[in-house]
């Protein structure tokens, strides 16, 4: 993949970055986002100034990282190291909120590459809960899977990642949710994630917030140790 055909299928945001690059971050895109993104957000901002190269894949707005936007989020990250010249001892971080931190978690499980870290935030971890959560989804995921010759109880074992924690890699998560989040329940997703993951032994912080909804990050100490947990990966 070019670094043409790279810039088609994902913002890479490296108008931003502060050389020598610090690390590689994957943010995934939250559920039905849509557009073509042309500027780095302020976290990404921060990132960047740190030297970290972020890059969105336009997985598909209803993708639910199914095999095909796993394949090509896996062929783009093989792309962006070697077309811009990254060392692989360059940390890969994982990065995303909701659907997006549903997709971190589930590409840390599948990806070939060696992760440093993952990021999530109340993310999506049980896809067979969520498919029943919201009168929205099911035309969503019946879309992501249209074609796979497996029964859906089988799709969702495979694209759940509380069902996929004991091959997940031995690498630091972190994970924040708000108790008061109507989108993506926390006690059904990220407080099981979290039991199972500690389970399994896993390096996991887990960040709850009393009173915070889905997509608003309303404690800045939470907003702060996140985006720090993600700097804090990058090469030094």
């Amino acid at each position: 993949m070019d670094r043409a055909k790279m810039k088609s299928v994902a913002f890479i945001a490296e108008d931003y970055v502060k050389k020598p690059i610090t690390g590689v971050i994957v943010s995934f895109h939250g559920l039905g986002d849509p557009g073509l993104r042309t500027v780095a957000s302020y976290t990404e901002n921060e990132w960047a100034d740190a030297g970290a190269l972020v890059v969105m894949p336009y997985a598909g707005p209803w993708s639910w990282m199914n095999r095909q936007a796993r394949a090509m989020v896996e062929d783009l990250i093989e792309s962006i190291y070697y077309e811009y010249q990254i060392p692989p001892s360059i940390p890969l971080i994982f990065n995303g909120g909701s659907m997006g931190g549903y997709c971190s978690l589930l590409a840390a499980r599948y990806t070939r590459h060696p992760l440093k870290a993952c990021a999530a935030v109340f993310p999506v971890c049980d896809l067979k809960y969520h498919f029943s959560e919201r009168p929205d989804l099911p035309r969503t995921i019946y879309h992501a899977f249209a074609g796979y010759p497996e029964p859906l109880d089988a799709l969702f074992t495979e694209h759940s990642p509380v069902e996929q924690v004991e091959k997940m890699p031995r690498i630091p998560y972190f994970l924040l949710h708000g108790d008061a989040d109507k989108s993506v329940n926390k006690a059904a997703h990220s407080d099981r994630m979290i039991a199972a993951m500690r389970q399994h032994g896993h390096n996991v912080q887990y960040l709850e917030i009393p009173g915070m909804g889905h997509h608003d990050i309303s404690s800045y100490s939470a907003y702060r140790t996140y985006v720090d947990f993600v700097k804090g990966q990058l090469a030094r």
